[in-house]
C-alpha cells in the first residue's frame, strides 16, 4: 500500500493499515464515501436543527447543557472511532449527531448577534468544498509531498496555538490577539481558514489514495468521518472570521 500523509489526524497513514487486500470481499470506493458523506451531514443538519430550535434570546443558557452533551459525546465517539476503525458504520453517524448538537447551539448563538452570519458561513464553506473538489479534480492542486508536509506543519501549528491559548485561558489570560477585531486578529483568522480549507485537499487525496489501494468497504464511513472533521473545523473558523469582520464594522 501506498503511504500516504495528511493533516487530519483521523485520515493519518496508518488508519489504513491492519489488512490484507487479499482477504477482502468489499472494497472502498469513492462514491461509496460520498454517499457516506453526504448521509453524515444530513444527520449533522438534523440535530443542528434540534439546538437551534431551542436557542433562546432571553434564555442562551438552556442550551448549554446540549452543546457539552454534544462536545463530550463527540470526542468520546471521534477517540473510539480513531482507535478502532471497525466501528465507524456505527460511530461515525453517532458523531454526526453529537456534533450537530455543537454547531446548531453555536450557530443560533452567532445569528443572533450577526444576522445571516450562519448562511453565508454554510455557503462560504460549502463554496470552499467545491472549489477546491474542481481544482484536485481537474489537476490545478496537486496534493505532492511538499504540499502535504506544509499543510500538516501549518496544520499542527495552528492546533498547539489553541491548546496554549486555553491552557492560559485557565490561568485568567490568554493569546488576546487571536481573538480580536482588529486587523491582527481578522489577518489571523484569514490564514487559519485557508489551513483549513487545504486539509480538505489532502482528505480527497488521501481517500483517492484508499480507494485505489482496496481498503475495506468499512472504511468509506472512515474516511467520510474524516471529511467531516474537516469540514466542521472549516465552517466554525469561518464563522470567527465572518464575525471579527462584522464587529470591526
Amino acid at each position: 500500500m501506498a503511504i500516504m500523509r495528511t493533516a487530519n489526524p483521523a485520515l493519518s497513514a496508518k488508519a489504513f493499515e491492519g489488512y490484507r487486500i487479499s482477504d477482502l470481499e468489499e472494497r472502498m470506493t469513492i462514491q461509496g464515501t460520498v454517499n457516506k458523506t453526504a448521509i453524515l451531514l444530513l444527520l449533522v443538519f438534523i440535530s443542528a436543527s434540534y439546538t437551534w430550535g431551542k436557542f433562546s434570546v432571553d434564555n442562551p443558557a438552556a442550551i448549554q447543557p446540549w452543546i457539552m452533551a454534544g462536545l463530550i459525546v463527540g470526542l468520546i465517539l471521534a477517540l473510539i472511532t480513531v482507535f478502532k476503525k471497525t466501528a465507524a458504520p456505527i460511530t461515525t453517524p453517532l458523531y454526526a449527531l453529537a456534533e450537530g448538537l455543537v454547531l446548531g447551539g453555536v450557530s443560533a448563538f452567532f445569528d443572533k448577534m450577526f444576522p445571516g452570519i450562519v448562511i453565508q458561513a454554510i455557503a462560504l464553506t460549502f463554496g470552499t468544498l467545491f472549489a477546491l473538489l474542481v481544482a484536485y479534480r481537474s489537476g490545478l492542486i496537486k496534493a505532492t509531498e511538499n504540499f502535504k508536509l506544509g499543510v500538516a506543519a501549518a496544520t499542527g501549528a495552528v492546533f498547539l496555538v489553541y491548546i496554549i491559548d486555553f491552557v492560559m485561558s485557565f490561568f485568567g489570560s490568554g493569546m488576546t490577539f487571536l481573538h480580536g477585531n482588529g486587523l491582527l486578529g481578522i489577518g489571523i483568522s484569514g490564514v487559519i481558514v485557508v489551513v483549513a480549507a487545504l486539509n480538505l485537499v489532502l482528505d480527497f487525496d488521501f481517500i483517492e489514495n484508499a480507494a485505489e489501494n482496496g481498503a475495506p468497504r468499512y472504511m468509506e464511513w472512515y474516511g467520510a468521518f474524516g471529511l467531516i472533521v474537516t469540514l466542521v473545523w472549516l465552517y466554525l473558523e469561518i464563522l470567527r472570521l465572518l464575525s471579527k469582520l462584522r464587529s470591526s464594522n
